[in-house]
């Protein structure tokens, strides 16, 4: 396995310590997951972990960037955001509509008291990492 370049803005660290003891575990998590899947992804060299509308945000070179966070008005879920004029959405949301939940053509919507669906995920942050390279294959080469 290769080691990817991680760029981190310290402000992210702020972002994930002033989450609830139960979320951050869960945020923590999900944040190791888009690493480790950005580590394993053929073409990824360097990861960028930033903010986006003071959210913990994942850029590639050749990607489309992944947002993940938490919010106090739907306290039982967190969420990985994407650009919604992508079609990364609509093509997650046709290959895994028995997996995993959507909030419309933005989200990936995942519940705080259940496992996190690994393998579908790894598959749609790959997707996301790569998209630019990936956008005018069916399904996204997935």
């Amino acid at each position: 396995m290769k080691n990817i370049e991680v760029n981190t803005n310290p402000e992210v660290k702020l972002v994930f310590d002033n989450y609830p003891d139960s979320v951050k575990k869960r945020m923590t998590h999900l944040r190791k997951l888009i690493i480790e899947t950005a580590n394993e992804t053929e073409g990824i060299t360097h990861l960028e972990e930033t903010l986006k509308w003071g959210e913990p945000s994942y850029l590639t070179k050749k990607g489309s960037t992944i947002r993940i966070d938490w919010k106090s008005k739907k306290p039982n879920q967190y969420a990985m955001y994407f650009q919604c004029t992508s079609r990364l959405v609509s093509t997650f949301r046709t290959v895994y509509k028995n997996t995993l939940d959507f909030e419309g053509k933005r989200a990936i919507v995942l519940q705080l008291k259940e496992e996190l669906p690994k393998e579908a995920l790894k598959n749609c942050i790959a997707s996301a990492l790569t998209y630019h390279k990936v956008k005018h294959l069916p399904l996204l080469g997935m």
